[in-house]
């Protein structure tokens, strides 16, 4: 599968990287990149802060392509969220982009843990995964265990209103309170 990445920062590199050891084609574009991979591409990750879209809007085709939403819609001085509760940056995305099938997932995974393998311990991460679109939903579900996740299946993409939160809430752990990159989180459920 062809998959385009649209941002190299920390977390469209890590993402590159990932994916780069799977048998997928792989292209990292950033900045003031030729959008061109894009029409060749059947999945695309917005891995850019929100809001960066409008931007692409009109430049880039996105009709018929599994778009991933890797955003969480902070402030500038990360004392809150953008949106969320009514809506949600994937929705407001699917939206601006209706001929897409957008994905809300990897939004609650550190940059950091893409370089060490996607686990804690030994233990292997969680992404939650949600999308009205259950295809779009099952190959992203598919994509994120190739790379070692585990997936949630967080059913439609009105639930991106709770994991963007839960993102933020992992950002405040992380940055705000101290406990640094190395942490996730996870649903646990009995056997």
């Amino acid at each position: 599968m062809n998959i385009a990445i649209i941002g190299n920062g920390n977390i469209g590199s890590g993402l590159a990287g990932a994916l780069g050891k799977t048998d997928h084609k792989v292209t990292l574009l950033g900045k003031g990149d030729d959008l061109a991979a894009v029409a060749a591409a059947e999945i695309v990750i917005l891995a850019t802060p929100y809001g960066t879209v409008n931007e692409l809007v009109g430049t880039v085709d996105f009709t018929g392509k599994t778009v991933i939403d890797v955003s969480n819609p902070v402030n500038a001085d990360f004392s809150g969220l953008q949106v969320g509760h009514a809506t949600s940056a994937a929705e407001e995305i699917a939206a601006a982009l209706p001929g897409a099938s957008v994905v809300k997932a990897f939004n609650t995974i550190f940059a950091q843990h893409y370089a060490t393998g996607l686990q804690i311990d030994g233990r292997p991460l969680q992404t939650f995964v949600a999308s009205d679109d259950a295809v779009a939903r099952e190959r992203v579900k598919k994509l994120a265990t190739e790379i070692g996740l585990v997936t949630v299946d967080a059913g439609p993409l009105k639930n991106a209103r709770y994991l963007e939160p839960l993102g933020f809430l992992n950002i405040q752990f992380g940055y705000v309170l101290g406990q640094g990159t190395g942490i996730a989180p996870q649903w646990l459920a009995a056997a």
